[in-house]
């Protein structure tokens, strides 16, 4: 029987485990939507393709799996640009198949003609361009296999037209190869010696970990060797929940102190990059210790003492192996353990008075607090913003691996609202909310429909302070002003369930209501525009 080049796709992206597709429709990409469709994976519509893009990312955040996403040609393909970059950026796993002109034309000035590989390069893990219609099933299976192997990141196709509804029979289709039981790296058995004599001799260690953690699902590993060390941990702004933030070694509002005052730090998982100040965060006279899978890593803007190249699930294991051999004394009650409790309990009480401010408009923390306070302790957490984002960083704990999910090392807006849908359609029995600054609400604000017409019941909570950035008596700030969006009469208009909240008495109740009313919510909350959320905001005094 002969089939299409689009079936083949369809097959291989069922093949791989793929149970759901982000996309805009369009062609040439129409066949691999019905054929994806017709295998039974979930397929989802997107008003924008760069919010389809964003919520394929989201799935993976919350899944560990890789997203896949799809578009029409030219203008279509190059709206997933910005997904592309944010998942590049986070080094999370995710298929852009991009839909392309026929290679017959190129060089032509064919309709949409462009070079998408060539745009797309600079922020792929890979990239691709099959030729040959039989070959698909190769190459997609290879793109997955470069997804998710080693570092992670987002893998380019370009779907050309004329190979898509190429025909082939398909008993001469070659098949895909795959591994089974693919191997993880270890870490050299002298390096992680050294590394946990280090941690044993040391009078102030930490733990910071970071998606590294998640994308091996090390998370088990983490909370072993944290509990048998007695160290504290923290984690990268993504990755909050590979532990508890209650965690009895977890001091969170102590956080920039710990980083200064810490004479061992073990980076597992995560870049001394811009969110690090390149190293700097941490003590010139700090010892380091670096488990990446990416060798390139270790070292990469700070020198360390001890650098292993390996995956963090089997690095944590040998290092908790050796903890355990060699009779490591736990730093739980030590007085650096109080230190850090103390400076996050002062911290704590410092900040009580603005969680539980009666301020109108209404102080962001006091929204913060309110939202914490009704929401599932295994609740999924997006946050997207400037304000917003910081002070949520401050006051929303997370939970659960892979329930926390924000603009990432790539600091994009407008991902708050798309990762929410593809968080939704990962775990649809979880509640998942968005708390979004109104200026980047803004930017995805449409495919709120999609969230309506597919039946995702998200929640959308607005920190309102009509504009970009806090208000600053003095200062000049351009297109900072964008009045007061009536969010909620959005969602009334859209199919859901808005409300407009300017009294804080009232905010327990409209977000109760939100949960309760079964459809996509946006809780519209007015709040103080003056109010500024400075990076070095949380124990600024231990900081």
């Amino acid at each position: 029987m002969e089939v299409e080049g689009s079936y083949l796709v369809a097959r291989t992206l069922k093949e791989e485990g793929v149970e759901h597709l982000f996309f805009l429709m369009g062609g040439p990409n129409y066949e691999i939507i019905n054929n994806a469709e017709d295998f039974g994976i979930k397929v989802t519509d997107f008003r924008h393709e760069q919010a389809a893009s964003m919520a394929a990312h989201g799935y993976a955040r919350v899944t560990g799996k890789p997203g896949v996403t799809t578009a029409a040609s030219g203008p279509g393909t190059l709206n997933l640009l910005t997904g592309q970059y944010t998942a590049w950026a986070d080094c999370a796993p995710m298929i852009t198949l991009g839909g392309a002109g026929p290679i017959s034309d190129f060089g032509r000035d064919g309709f949409q003609e462009v070079d998408q590989v060539g745009v797309f390069e600079p922020i792929s893990k890979a990239v691709m361009r099959p030729t040959d219609p039989a070959r698909y099933p190769e190459h997609i299976s290879t793109a997955f296999r470069l997804s998710t192997s080693g570092r992670p990141g987002p893998v380019y196709v370009d779907c050309n037209e004329d190979v898509l509804y190429g025909k082939v029979e398909e008993t001469e289709v070659p098949s895909a190869t795959r591994v089974s039981g693919r191997a993880r790296p270890a870490g050299d058995p002298d390096l992680i010696k050294q590394a946990v004599k280090l941690l044993s001799q040391s009078k102030r260690p930490i733990v910071f970990a970071g998606g590294g953690v998640w994308w091996s699902q090390a998370y088990d590993e983490l909370r072993t060797l944290v509990e048998r060390t007695g160290i504290p941990f923290y984690t990268s702004p993504m990755s909050r929940g590979l532990l508890p933030d209650d965690h009895e070694m977890s001091f969170p509002a102590a956080r920039s102190g710990a980083f200064r005052r810490a004479d061992v730090v073990l980076v597992v998982g995560t870049r001394f990059n811009w969110m690090m100040t390149f190293g700097k965060r941490i003590a010139e006279e700090s010892k380091v210790i670096q488990i990446d899978i990416h060798g390139a890593e270790l070292g990469h803007n700070r020198s360390v003492d001890v650098g292993i190249e390996g995956d963090a699930k089997i690095v944590l294991q040998q290092m908790i192996d050796q903890v355990e051999s060699t009779g490591f004394e736990s730093k739980a009650e030590t007085e650096w353990i109080e230190s850090l409790r103390e400076a996050d309990a002062a911290r704590r009480e410092r900040v009580a008075p603005l969680e539980n401010s009666t301020q109108r408009p209404i102080h962001p923390l006091r929204l913060c607090k309110d939202l914490r306070d009704v929401m599932d302790r295994d609740a999924i957490l997006t946050v997207d913003g400037n304000e917003i984002l910081h002070f949520g960083r401050q006051s929303m704990p997370t939970y659960v691996p892979g329930h926390r999910l924000n603009s990432g090392p790539s600091g994009c807006m407008g991902v708050g609202l798309p990762y929410a849908i593809g968080a939704k359609m990962a775990k649809p029995d979880k509640q998942v909310v968005s708390l979004h600054g109104d200026g980047s609400l803004g930017m995805n604000v449409q495919d709120f429909d999609t969230a309506v017409r597919h039946n995702l019941p998200i929640i959308i909570v607005v920190s309102n302070n009509e504009g970009w950035t806090a208000r600053v008596e003095g200062i000049r700030k351009p297109g900072r002003e964008l009045g007061f969006t009536r969010f909620d009469k959005i969602a009334e208009a859209l199919g859901g369930h808005g409300e407009l909240v300017e009294d804080p008495a009232d905010l327990t109740g409209a977000l109760e209501r939100a949960f309760d009313a079964g459809v996509p919510a946006i809780v519209n909350v007015r709040t103080d525009p003056t109010s500024r959320a400075l990076s070095n905001f949380v124990g600024s005094k231990m900081e």
